[in-house]
Order: C-alpha cells, then sequence, then structure tokens
C-alpha cells in the first residue's frame, strides 16, 4: 500500500523485507548490464584479489534496494528527482542478505497542492546488520488532495 507525502513524518524509517543475493542474481545482473569485470565474474581472478572471492557491483545492490522500498510509495511517487551522497561500506557477496531501512529526512510542500517533495535515506544492512549501503533520493510524491474522490472511498 503506497504512502502519500502526508503520511511521511521526519525522523520515521521504515524497514523492508530481506533478500539473499544468489549466484543467479550476479550472473544476470552482470549479463543484463554488461559488467564483464572479472571481479565480478571470475572466482578464481577474485580469489586473488583483497576481497577474496566474487562481489557483487555496487549498482545490482542499489537497484535491489531500490526495489524493496517500492511498496512505500508504489502508486504515490511522481518521480525521483536526485540520488546524493551514495556510499558503498562493505561488498556484498553471494549468499548474503540485505535488506533496506528508509528513513525520512525531510519534507516540503510544493507551489503544487497535489505533490511534495520527500528526501529519504536509504540504509542497507547484511545479516550481520552491517551497512553496506546508503544514499539519499529525493522523489516528488503525491498528497492525498491528488486522489480522485472515487479513490479515497474506502
Amino acid at each position: 500500500m503506497s504512502s502519500y507525502y502526508e503520511d511521511f513524518t521526519v525522523g520515521a524509517r521504515y524497514p523492508t523485507y530481506g533478500r539473499t543475493i544468489t549466484e543467479g542474481d550476479l550472473s544476470l545482473f552482470c549479463a543484463l548490464v554488461g559488467y564483464h569485470v572479472p571481479l565480478f565474474i571470475d572466482e578464481e581472478f577474485a580469489r586473488r584479489t583483497e576481497h577474496g572471492g566474487r562481489i557483487c557491483p555496487s549498482h545490482l545492490i542499489m537497484s535491489y534496494s531500490t526495489g524493496m522500498t517500492e511498496s512505500l510509495f508504489r502508486t504515490s511517487v511522481i518521480g525521483l528527482l536526485g540520488l546524493d551522497g551514495g556510499r558503498f561500506f562493505r561488498p556484498v557477496r553471494i549468499g548474503d542478505t540485505i535488506r533496506t531501512d528508509v528513513e525520512v529526512l525531510s519534507k516540503r510542500e510544493t507551489s503544487k497542492p497535489d505533490r511534495g517533495l520527500v528526501v529519504f535515506r536509504d540504509l542497507v544492512f547484511n545479516q550481520r546488520d552491517e551497512l553496506v549501503f546508503q544514499m539519499d533520493k529525493t522523489a516528488l510524491i503525491r498528497t492525498r488532495a491528488s486522489l480522485a474522490p472515487s479513490q479515497t472511498a474506502c
């Protein structure tokens, strides 16, 4: 169920479900986007690096995290306006389970009454509750005033 601009409170945190990263996830993502980096696709090469084995591309983690958060604003999002401060703290590997906590950093009304700006911070943790990634995103979110009368009835 989507939340609307009025539903978000600064400081509130919304946890998502967990997702275990599989061999298929890594292989398909690398094939889809054309990542042919040995650190991602060649276990023998990756074992000789400081990581001791393959790790997941940063954009795979960012993409999965974004997908995990979609239920917050599935039908209320108008658009994503910006991504800021993306930081990767730890590698994610096949077999790791990630989850995202979404924190509301700020919100403000716009000149149009049917929408508002909300800044969210996505905090991605692994199964050991270690922070692996964070990013701030600014989204344009519909207000309840934007709903047609038939959409507000129970």
